[in-house]
């Protein structure tokens, strides 16, 4: 049975963040916990379901795998004994993230906990030129860093003793209604130790507010909604725990020419109706530069023209697409009394031969007369 799709199933957009995803899950996970629905067996499947949704989801490797090749890229069956007719994990390990993103702790895992740093995400608006071509770019990011004045430790001295609430283990244990899960101790916030003489520059904190100066390197043939991950960029952690990691998230701005649907560019270009009619040579605009394009004689307006490799080279097969033209038939104004006159004598000189010169109109005239004879028969 083919599998339903990880963003159907959290009921949620592809362009959802951690933090959605994140909600999504945990909503779930405690409506279709079996504890509480004990006389319905189908909550177990949907609650192993939206597990493995989120579990491909919130890794971004894995994410962006799933939105390129979907299920095939990231089918739980190559991973051995818990594949897809398995469960990974029991439901204690799976409630510890749950209740660890809730109360601050780790479920049932003991021993003080070292907080990561939270991710960022940083906009990053671009021309459509910059975007097709790469480039590299300064950004300056706001965060959280380590305290300098005492290496993220939060004591001036350096020293800290042990919390006699929790006994340096960072959590308690409470008791939730039918669930009892460890809860992060309020007394030292799960660093299992507390400090007596706190950094001035931190407050105890072990971090401060900076702006951090990055370099990105974007690559050729970015999109809207494309992401760069900065390993580590991201807030510094707690207690001395790794910081998080930085998103540079591309946005790529409407351009005045060029339309962008996937690889491929489109643009309109206006001609005269002479040109239309006659034929000629036309001077297009394209990333790379100018190019000519041949018009054929009797051309009609709304005709597609492909001028192969001339739109954006993929960033991930690196093929370069096409460029689509379509030409728009312009009709001349503010016409002088002789050029109006020019135009009737033009019009009059192929008006009562036998010569289809209005293919489309004949076309359309006769479907009109066909509606109405059908509408009076």
């Amino acid at each position: 049975m083919a599998k339903r799709d990880y963003y159907e199933i959290l009921g949620v957009q592809k362009s959802a963040s951690d933090d959605e995803l994140k909600k999504a899950y945990r909503r779930l996970a405690m409506k279709h916990h079996p504890d509480r629905n004990p006389d319905d067996e189908s909550t177990q499947e949907h609650f192993k379901e939206a597990k493995e949704a989120y579990e491909i989801l919130k890794d971004p490797k894995k994410r962006s795998a799933y939105d390129q090749f979907g299920h095939a890229a990231v089918d739980p069956s190559a991973r051995g004994p818990g594949g897809p007719g398995g469960f990974h994990g029991d439901v204690g390990d799976i409630f510890g993230d749950i209740f660890g993103d809730i109360f601050g702790g780790g479920g049932r895992r003991g021993g003080a906990q070292r907080q990561r740093g939270a991710d960022l995400r940083f906009a990053l608006d671009l021309n459509l030129e910059d975007a097709v071509s790469g480039l590299t770019r300064e950004i300056k990011v706001p965060t959280l860093g380590e305290c300098k004045a005492c290496n993220g430790s939060g004591a001036r001295d350096g020293q800290k003793e042990t919390c006699s609430t929790c006994r340096g283990v960072g959590q308690v244990r409470m008791q939730q209604g039918i669930f009892s899960v460890q809860q992060t101790c309020p007394a030292c916030q799960g660093a299992g130790q507390r400090i007596s003489n706190p950094c001035p520059s931190c407050s105890g904190h072990g971090r401060v507010r900076e702006t951090r100066t990055l370099s990105v390197k974007i690559p050729a043939g970015v999109d809207s909604g494309d992401r760069i991950r900065l390993a580590g960029e991201g807030e510094a952690g707690m207690n001395g725990a790794p910081a998080g990691d930085l998103y540079v998230e591309v946005r790529v701005r409407p351009h005045g020419i060029f339309e962008r649907d996937g690889d491929d560019l489109y643009c309109e270009v206006p001609i005269p109706f002479t040109l239309a009619a006659l034929g000629g040579e036309l001077e297009i605009p394209t990333l790379a530069g100018q190019v000519k394009l041949k018009i054929p004689t009797e051309t009609q307006s709304g005709r597609m023209f492909r001028l192969k490799s001339k739109g954006v080279k993929s960033v991930r097969s690196h093929r370069t697409a096409d460029l689509m033209c379509r030409v728009v038939l312009e009709t001349p104004v503010k016409l002088t009394r002789e050029q109006k006159e020019l135009l009737k004598q033009f019009e009059s000189s192929y008006s009562n031969d036998n010569t289809v010169h209005n293919p489309r109109a004949d076309s359309w005239l006769k479907g009109v007369r066909e509606f109405f004879d059908r509408m009076t028969s």
